[in-house]
């Protein structure tokens, strides 16, 4: 199936719609995927291109301090990634409406995904947005006050960075949008996670404990592979037939 890609502008936020080059307006199952720390939506191409050949409309934005919107990072640690994060979630409800209000969504079938933040973006949303029937979480984390506590750790090792004392405060949305603390709120939907085994980025042991906490909910599909901080071809195919079977 060829597809095409168009470059979109909504209100603040670039992105580019992959779509089937003969359904390109017609209504189509949706996915936002959200890309990397210091990537952009150009390099998420591959894997929009994989879900639209099946039949999606996907739609790949920006996030804030990224690509289009590129700004310096900040010289306290972790604040431009958790902006960054949280601005995809202030984001994604206006990217829906705008196309609701185009007819481009097929019967509220709603996906999301992400590779790395874009993964923390994922699984947040879940806690908030019951439209959301299927997600997946690439390398990412659904235990982001985890991941919070690591990088306080890590930055205060460093005899060079400025830490605020009251970073946790400064960053008490997170405590709401972490999917670990309210597994209750992923209710049935399908939610794929993968990780590297040898992710030296995102623990892989974060991951895989809100796994092993929850393994009593069979729509929680775990893969993981001995693979560091990278998603192969194989792995956006998985990902692929992932959604063509649940969206």
């Amino acid at each position: 199936m060829k597809t095409t890609i168009r470059r979109r502008q909504i209100g603040e936020i670039p992105l580019l719609e992959v779509v089937p080059l003969d359904q390109r307006n017609a209504p189509l199952p949706l996915i936002v995927y959200y890309h990397g720390w210091q990537s952009n939506k150009e390099l998420n191409l591959t894997q929009g291109r994989k879900l639209a050949k099946v039949g999606f409309r996907v739609l790949l934005p920006d996030a804030m301090n990224h690509g289009r919107r590129k700004q310096a990072i900040s010289a306290i640690p972790s604040l431009t990634f958790w902006q960054s994060i949280q601005s995809n979630l202030f984001e994604f409800g206006a990217i829906i409406q705008h196309f609701k209000r185009l007819n481009l969504v097929l019967d509220d079938r709603i996906g999301v995904g992400g590779t790395s933040m874009g993964g923390f973006t994922s699984s947040a949303l879940l806690t908030h947005h019951p439209e959301i029937k299927v997600a997946s979480c690439m390398m990412g984390s659904p235990t982001p006050i985890q991941y919070r506590e690591r990088l306080i750790e890590h930055a205060s090792r460093l005899s060079n960075r400025f830490v605020p004392d009251d970073l946790r405060d400064l960053t008490a949305w997170v405590d709401r949008y972490d999917l670990s603390t309210q597994v209750d709120s992923l209710a049935s939907r399908p939610f794929l996670i993968w990780h590297g085994e040898r992710d030296w980025r995102v623990p892989y042991d974060q991951t895989a404990g809100f796994v092993k906490d929850n393994n009593h909910l069979d729509n929680i599909i775990f893969i993981h592979e001995d693979e560091d901080h990278l998603v192969t071809t194989e792995t956006m195919d998985m990902m692929t037939t992932f959604f063509l079977g649940h969206l």
